[in-house]
């Protein structure tokens, strides 16, 4: 029997991913794959929460750098995440899997408003979580929704999946050959290093929580089940490395 070292997490998606490899939109091929994943996680027992970011729609940053307010820009790239959210949820309960969108904006037709405590309970009875749109708040990331969102809901660590890279490097590795992949890491060498894993509300945040972070390639299939079984895959950032 397969023993997860993991009870629950939070698995943060970024939008990129889930455009694949158009690199704008929703691949279908994408989405469903990230969907059977997350389904082998849940047979496992595992709890599971997402957030999905929204660059493969829009970005707030980039709105606000062409003229749009950047309060605008940043709510703008919260209906993007929503967007995201609700795709994922056909994907997973297309294949028998029960999920529930809670999101920070209210929009009762579409998804619950993010509570606590039920978002808990829903975890706890075998339930997907998809935390949507953001903070509810612009000028903070998904980065840092992810942060918060594991804080609140005490989940064990978070599982960043990346559609480009597999894990955290000393500089762009598509751009520097000598680049240097790191298996673990402190959230301080993060910070001091500038190494760009999460923005620095989020890094500080897991740190100050003592959040654990996974940073791993989510286009090889079987990825995030790795991560949770306890592979060595990736890299792990933590408080501190014994």
């Amino acid at each position: 029997m397969e023993q997860p070292v993991y009870k629950r997490i939070v698995l943060k998606v970024s939008g990129e991913s889930l455009a694949g490899q158009a690199g704008y939109g929703i691949e279908s091929e994408m989405i469903n794959s990230i969907a059977e994943q997350v389904k082998e996680v849940v047979e496992l027992g595992v709890e599971v929460a997402i957030v999905c970011g929204g660059g493969n729609i829009w970005r707030g940053i980039a709105g606000s750098q062409k003229g749009i307010d950047r309060g605008t820009a940043d709510y703008m790239g919260m209906l993007a995440t929503v967007m995201n959210s609700l795709a994922l949820q056909d994907a997973l309960e297309q294949i028998g899997v029960p999920t529930r969108v809670q999101t920070s904006i209210a929009m009762q037709q579409i998804a619950e408003p993010y509570i606590r405590r039920r978002a808990i309970r829903h975890l706890e009875k075998g339930r997907v979580v998809i935390f949507a749109a953001g903070t509810g708040n612009p000028f903070f990331s998904t980065d840092t929704t992810a942060a918060l969102r594991a804080a609140e809901i005490e989940a064990d660590v978070i599982l960043m999946a990346k559609n480009k890279v597999d894990g955290v490097y000393s500089a762009d590795p598509f751009k520097d050959e000598g680049a240097e992949k790191f298996e673990t890491l402190t959230y301080m060498e993060v910070l001091n290093r500038n190494l760009g894993v999460m923005d620095s509300t989020a890094t500080s945040l897991c740190m100050d929580n003592n959040i654990s972070l996974v940073v791993f390639a989510i286009t090889e299939k079987g990825n995030i089940k790795r991560v949770v079984l306890g592979e060595k895959i990736g890299t792990t950032v933590k408080g501190s490395v014994e």
